[in-house]
């Protein structure tokens, strides 16, 4: 069906040329929202109409005219029809929805994917402070960026995984002035406990390792500690490698190894910061006054000049931003995301900003922001806020232990990234429909069950002329439009569409379940039905993988190893 669409397209765009010459119409179909309207719908003649000043189902008639005299159409279609203004619904013919079995099976794990295209495209995210555990916001980054990556890489763009994080700011000295009260015996609730210090009994653990003289080796650093309680620098280096190695723990425990790690401290240190602090003066984008450097950001969208240089010298928080978005543009990213929490909102625009005035052709709209909000959690009917370990919040590890890896991502996906969410731990333990990642595992490892209980081999060739049932029509129409969901969860760097997706598929899949007995009936039939499924099992899983969740063969048996003709 892949191949069915593309051939139709292409004559779609020749009768458009023909019809309305220099219009720069863009051959495009739409899925209907009924499916009794059609498999394919067609707007461009309504489109159109205005500016040819045409009645639109004139136009129509004359585009479907010309359609039906194209070989791709008398091959692939069945009917076309005009409906309401001048909407073309188009039917295709059975064997155009039963080709897309023999693609997926072709194309296997590789099925949705495209080309190379030689662009390369950095995700940063999760991008935590080493200074405790990581947080149920780093898990929706993690999983939203570790997803959008996948889907990145689907379309033949090479993906970097980039981690950012400052190793020398303010809260790293908070978290060694809180390691070295542990170590002098001073712990939360003391009298001489400072208030802005970490509470978190995690604090402890790194003191106590610190006097061991104990080795941390995290995936970008590592130290050895002096056991010198006096020794803050040794004291600030040794938390900030026991904490990165901790993060990475959290990190394997999710699934998810990055690329690269960037220091913010780098930017100063190779004089990058003050490089692109120069370009913006001479841009003419600065003023001075009160003693503090001033950005002209309102000239690029913001509701307020910024200061860039405070008077005492140091430099704002959004300074460091930019110089790192030149450093990343430098490195030859055409398109860098980054997934923050919406807290973030206020520095987009004098990013972007002082990116504009680097006079280095950095594309507006650079970086692109994926903006995720809180996480709720929920455990027993009540919300959970605090875990003993980090001391104030629920963790991504926590989160793991209470569920699993699976239903930590695919629940922190399941949702668009800019609405609040709510992580009920005891509906991710349910073995039901009601739990969204058991519902699509669960199509899986059905589905695997059948072809185990049928015994025979899933690639011999079939008959697909025989898939002519309406929940095989649907199950089949679902398969094919996975490429093109991925291409646009890309574009519109919509990772929870892939989840979306998934569920529709199981959903397609559980109908046909429901309708059809796949085994004891007539060989050709059973082996055309055994494809469809090894087709839909193979989609399922390469779904489920760009979420990074797995694809189970067997789940309990009381439940998948049931099959229509057990039951």
């Amino acid at each position: 069906m892949i191949q069915a669409k593309q051939a139709l397209l292409a004559a779609l765009a020749d009768s458009l040329q023909e019809i309305a010459p220099g219009s720069n119409a863009v051959a495009a179909f739409e899925s209907p929202k009924q499916a009794a309207h059609g498999d394919f719908a067609c707007t461009v003649a309504m489109q159109l109409a205005k500016p040819l000043k045409a009645n639109p189902r004139e136009l129509a008639t004359r585009l479907i005219a010309s359609l039906e005299a194209r070989p791709a159409f008398q091959t692939w279609v069945q009917a076309l029809e005009i409906a309401g203004p001048g909407f073309i619904n188009i039917r295709l013919k059975p064997a155009a929805k039963q080709a897309v079995v023999a693609e997926v099976l072709a194309a296997g794990p590789r099925f949705g994917h495209r080309a190379p295209t030689g662009k390369h495209v950095m995700v940063e995210f999760v991008s935590a402070n080493p200074t405790g555990p990581l947080h149920v916001g780093h898990a929706r980054q993690a999983a939203l960026g570790d997803a959008i990556c996948s889907v990145f890489a689907s379309q033949g763009h090479d993906v970097t995984r980039e981690f950012y994080y400052n190793d020398a700011g303010v809260q790293i000295a908070t978290l060694a002035n809180s390691t070295q009260m542990r170590l002098k015996g001073v712990k939360p609730g003391d009298a001489d406990w400072p208030e802005a210090a970490y509470n978190g009994d995690y604090i402890q653990d790194i003191a106590d390792a610190f006097l061991r003289k104990e080795t941390v080796k995290a995936d970008d650093r590592e130290f050895t500690a002096s056991g010198d309680v006096n020794d803050l620098d040794g004291i600030r280096q040794f938390a900030v490698a026991y904490l990165r190695h901790e993060q990475d723990l959290d990190l394997q425990a999710f699934g998810l190894k990055f690329d690269n790690y960037f220091l913010e401290t780098s930017v100063y240190k190779g004089g990058q910061l003050e490089a692109a602090v120069q370009r913006i003066i001479d841009a003419g984008k600065t003023f001075e006054e009160g003693g503090a450097l001033w950005f002209k950001s309102t000239d690029y969208g913001d509701d307020k000049d910024r200061v860039m240089r405070k008077s005492d010298g140091g430099y704002t928080y959004f300074v460091p931003d930019v110089a790192y978005h030149v450093n990343k543009f430098e490195r030859g990213y055409t398109q860098c995301i980054n997934i923050q929490g919406t807290d973030h909102h206020g520095t987009i625009a004098r990013v972007r900003g002082g990116l504009q005035a680097q006079g280095l052709g950095i594309p507006q709209g650079f970086p692109d922001y994926v903006l995720n909000k809180m996480v709720t959690v929920m455990k027993d009917g009540a919300e959970v806020k605090i875990s003993k370990r980090a001391g104030s919040y629920v963790t991504l590890r926590d989160l793991i232990d209470w569920t699993s890896r699976d239903a930590v991502r695919f629940f922190l996906i399941s949702r668009k990234a800019d609405t609040e969410f709510v992580f009920d731990v005891d509906l991710a333990l349910k073995q039901n429909d009601e739990n969204p990642v058991f519902y699509v595992q669960y199509a899986h490892a059905r589905i695997c069950s059948v072809i185990r209980k049928w015994g025979g081999d899933p690639s011999a060739p079939a008959d697909l002329s025989l898939l002519t049932a309406p929940t095989e029509e649907a199950l089949m129409l679902k398969l094919a439009a996975y490429p093109d969901m991925l291409t646009g969860a890309a574009a519109g760097i919509a990772p929870h569409d892939v989840a979306f997706y998934a569920r529709d598929l199981a959903g397609a899949y559980h109908a046909y379940y429901a309708a059809e007995r796949v085994l004891d009936q007539a060989p050709e039939l059973t082996r055309a039905r055994v494809a469809l499924l090894s087709a839909t099992r193979q989609v399922l899983a390469n779904a489920l993988g760009m979420l990074g969740v797995s694809a189970p063969e067997q789940m309990s048996r009381d439940i998948a190893e049931t099959t229509p003709e057990t039951e």
